[in-house]
């Protein structure tokens, strides 16, 4: 049986200023948000997901 690799549409970025505080936003307002988190030398990630069910990242780039 030949493997068929998912087809990803497209990635949305959004640059955040407080990922805390929009996470805890995003919560309140029932969004799923990935309990994954991602802590990089250009950064803080977090992932939810739209509406339409589409992940969305979001980056708080260091300060600097």
């Amino acid at each position: 049986m030949p493997w068929n690799p998912p087809v990803i549409r497209g990635w949305i970025n959004y640059r955040v200023d407080d990922l805390d505080a929009l996470l805890a936003q995003l919560a309140a307002a029932g969004v799923w948000i990935d309990p994954k988190r991602e802590d990089a030398s250009y950064g803080r990630f977090a992932w939810i997901k739209d509406c339409d069910g589409n992940r969305v990242e979001l980056w708080q780039p260091l300060e600097g």
